[in-house]
């Protein structure tokens, strides 16, 4: 089973930025596809981002050109900026095998960090 560690979240104000990162207990290359997902309250987890292993990516609409998704061979990292109160959720890391749909609940999960945006 491999183990997944988020780091990153806080309480930070709206119009400021935040860095995700993701490390797991095995190296990051052994996986195809990374993303961050995030879950608020009554609501089903979604995808934030998403990063195939061609380096193409998915975003949701609402942080297009404000978060931006990378990785390198230790970690998975999620670069938020602008944030708004919106963006208030917890922060899941995904790592996958193979080429499953984002909607997919495929591979493996962290436990979570929770980002909170005041206004």
């Amino acid at each position: 089973q491999v183990q997944l560690v988020e780091s990153g979240g806080g309480l930070v104000q709206a119009g400021g930025s935040l860095r995700l990162s993701c490390a797991a207990s095995e190296s990051i290359q052994n996986f195809d596809r990374v993303a961050w997902y995030w879950q608020t309250p009554g609501k089903q987890r979604e995808l934030v981002a998403g990063l195939r292993p061609d380096g193409t990516t998915d975003y949701h609409s609402s942080v297009n050109g404000r978060f931006t998704i990378s990785r390198d061979r230790n970690q998975v990292s999620l670069e938020m900026s602008r944030l708004r109160v919106e963006d208030t959720a917890v922060y899941y890391c995904n790592l996958r095998y193979g080429n499953s749909d984002w909607y997919l609940p495929a591979g493996f999960w962290g436990q979570g960090t929770r980002v909170t945006v005041s206004s």
